[in-house]
């Protein structure tokens, strides 16, 4: 069965077009909402308290014939939202439908085709599948063909933001692509098998955070930078799970995070630190990078952190030639 086959089964007492509608707005906001999470993390950038919408893939425990890709996608937004919706609405309701613009239409259908793409990236992400180029123009409706590029781009764009995974192509001849776990991680926090949605860009955005307040983040900074998205300590979110257990249990045996208490601290106040897998697998100039990216700008941007990353590459390139020269010589002895 097709993904849009999974797809038109998903409800039948709803139209597909309302599902795309729905997903398109929401798979855009979980966007800004991750967009603000990464400013958040920057010691000069001040927190916030919004909520966000997550967009879903089915759990470890679902077959491929029962996934449907918009049915546990959901909205949670903060009062300024709520009410910047009111206000759009209520100038909408004020304007006649001979006023619309044929424009705002023409981006709707993109942000619909958007969502769609994402789910199914995701999709195959899960199933461990390649993707070809004639899958994707499969699932774009056919009057947006011409906006392949455009799609693909920023459906690629929220596969890196919102879940921190990467889309390569792995064979420009054929057009095929394939769905990796960014920065050279090799852990998305699915392997424990309760929650069926990667959860990469959490671990990056903590990463990020620690790194940008000096190597080390209290736990009171780590929960106000994932607010942002709607996770709270102690609260079981429906899509990520409790995130204390991700953050300071998995994470924390995975060893991409170090949870101890701060010293001195009375009464008892903890932090993280980043782990050694994390120092192993992935460099201080790629979570800068991300950041930088989020805030479209460049690493540079932010000197104080850019010259420790480029004192971290330069010891990592130094490490790895003494090592190279210390192998070459254990070699050559007779």
């Amino acid at each position: 069965m097709s993904f849009q086959q999974k797809n038109l089964q998903c409800s039948p007492d709803q139209p597909l077009q309302t599902h795309s509608e729905t997903q398109g707005l929401e798979v855009e906001q979980e966007f800004k909402a991750l967009e603000e999470a990464c400013l958040s993390s920057h010691p000069s950038t001040p927190g916030s308290s919004k909520e966000a919408p997550v967009a879903g893939i089915p759990s470890s425990s679902e077959s491929p014939q029962s996934f449907c890709p918009t049915s546990v996608v959901t909205t949670v937004t903060s009062s300024i939202e709520s009410a910047e919706s009111s206000n759009s609405q209520e100038e909408k309701s004020s304007t006649s439908g001979s006023d619309l613009d044929p424009m705002n239409e023409s981006t709707d259908a993109l942000d619909e085709n958007v969502a769609t793409l994402v789910n199914f990236l995701l999709f195959k992400y899960q199933m461990k599948e390649p993707i070809t180029k004639a899958d994707i123009l499969q699932i774009i409706s056919n009057e947006n063909e011409d906006h392949f590029t455009e799609i693909f781009l920023r459906a690629s764009l929220r596969m890196e933001i919102i879940f921190g995974l990467d889309v390569k192509e792995v064979d420009p001849t054929n057009h095929c692509y394939a769905v990796f776990i960014k920065m050279g991680l090799t852990y998305d926090g699915m392997l424990h098998g309760e929650i069926g949605m990667p959860k990469t860009s959490i671990l990056i955005l903590i990463l990020g955070a620690i790194f940008m307040k000096g190597n080390r983040a209290t736990e009171e900074e780590i929960w106000e930078v994932l607010s942002v998205m709607g996770l709270y300590p102690g609260k079981k979110h429906y899509i990520f799970g409790e995130p204390r257990e991700l953050i300071t249990k998995y994470f924390v045996e995975e060893e991409y995070l170090i949870y101890q208490q701060v010293a001195n601290s009375d009464p008892a106040e903890f932090e993280f630190l980043w782990g050694p897998r994390t120092h192993a697998e992935t460099t201080k100039m790629q979570v800068l990078e991300f950041l930088a990216k989020v805030h479209g700008t460049d690493p540079s941007s932010f000197p104080p952190q850019y010259e420790e990353a480029l004192q971290d590459e330069k010891e990592r390139a130094q490490a790895s030639l003494l090592a190279t020269s210390i192998d070459f010589r254990g070699h050559c002895k007779f």
